[in-house]
């Protein structure tokens, strides 16, 4: 049995990334669980080596749980599409270059897709709950859908306005955010992690 975290424990989110933290905050609001970045921290981002998402998720988290000596949530997420064979896959935020353009990132995707008719894609989310003394949690959800081309919508982020999951008719990037905290990747990764640890 995974080990609990009580409502006021302090977590570090081990990102940097914007628009995941707040994905992430918003999901946790409900547990009384008080958040800080590895970004407000100053922490470093730790290279990401592993060949899948739970293996780049334990690095980041017991990177954040040694050096800021709290519990650390750790998320690595990325979009696949099966033409691609499954690529971007784990390397998802690369696509986007240094700059993190994900703009440049869905116009790589939609030019390697090139005349396929073969939209078939999805998202998969991993987590990592690690703790100071080693323990870690590895959770991982995954959505279905389809890309689509152009991207349409401004909200969510990364690939989020090229993605329909199945049985929708709006992108990731057109839903309201509660719609998307109910049904994606991310939040079927934290119903189990729920589930477990809290």
């Amino acid at each position: 049995m995974a080990r609990r975290l009580a409502r006021g424990s302090r977590l570090v989110i081990a990102t940097h990334n914007n628009g995941k933290l707040r994905e992430i905050a918003e999901l946790l609001a409900p547990h009384g669980i008080d958040c800080v970045s590895a970004g407000e921290l100053g922490l470093p981002e730790p290279e990401e080596t592993a060949d899948d998402f739970l293996g780049n998720a334990r690095i980041k988290a017991t990177a954040a749980t040694r050096a800021a000596g709290l519990p650390a949530l750790a998320d690595d997420s990325g979009f696949s599409l099966a033409a691609l064979g499954g690529a971007p896959g784990v390397l998802s935020a690369r696509w986007a270059g240094p700059g993190k353009d994900f703009t440049l990132a869905m116009q790589r995707v939609q030019t390697e897709l090139g005349d396929t008719t073969d939209r078939r894609a999805w998202f998969t989310a991993a987590l990592c709950l690690a703790w100071p003394d080693g323990e870690t949690a590895t959770f991982l959800g995954r959505v279905e859908g389809a890309a689509v081309w152009p991207p349409r919508g401004e909200r969510g982020f990364g690939y989020d306005p090229m993605f329909v999951p199945i049985g929708g008719h709006q992108t990731y990037g057109e839903i309201e955010p509660a719609a998307k905290h109910a049904s994606s990747h991310r939040a079927r990764a934290f119903a189990q992690l729920v589930k477990a640890c809290f």
